[in-house]
């Protein structure tokens, strides 16, 4: 499971024009679902998204996590995070897990996150989404479980 994160002053979701989620100051995580992925590593990657140290502590280091902040958590599914881009001028998205099981996965990791965080906003799977967010530094991480 892969989810970039962004450090965000705030972000938000529209679909179809209007705002499905929104947040101000926290984390704007795109997600990738994977073949192979299990309940596991979704369980794996909300304990390094809310435990990651991305944000400034009183001496400006990058010592506090989401939790510490009582940040908001946006959650925002992409299959394209899984691609292939070795060869070729075109992805390829043989390593995504199938939709199915993608928004599965991508729900357990939605409600496992509201049970362990109160602010907690998502994106729709497979909808067309827009998303805008101001990113904070900026400050990207790549996590991968």
């Amino acid at each position: 499971m892969i989810g970039l994160l962004q450090r965000v002053t705030q972000a938000e979701v529209t679909v179809d024009g209007e705002r499905i989620g929104a947040i101000g100051a926290g984390l704007m995580v795109l997600v990738g679902v994977q073949k192979g992925d299990t309940e596991t590593r979704a369980d794996r990657l909300l304990e390094r998204l809310l435990g990651y140290r991305v944000f400034a502590d009183a001496d400006d280091r990058m010592n506090l996590s989401l939790g510490d902040i009582d940040g908001g958590l946006l959650l925002v599914p992409q299959f394209t995070l899984a691609a292939n881009t070795k060869k070729g001028r075109r992805a390829s998205f043989t390593s995504a897990a199938p939709p199915d099981e993608g928004e599965r996965l991508f729900d357990y990791l939605v409600s496992r996150s509201a049970a362990a965080h109160t602010k907690v906003e998502t994106g729709r799977f497979g909808a067309d989404m827009k998303v805008s967010l101001i990113n904070d530094g900026p400050v990207t991480f790549w996590l991968e479980t």
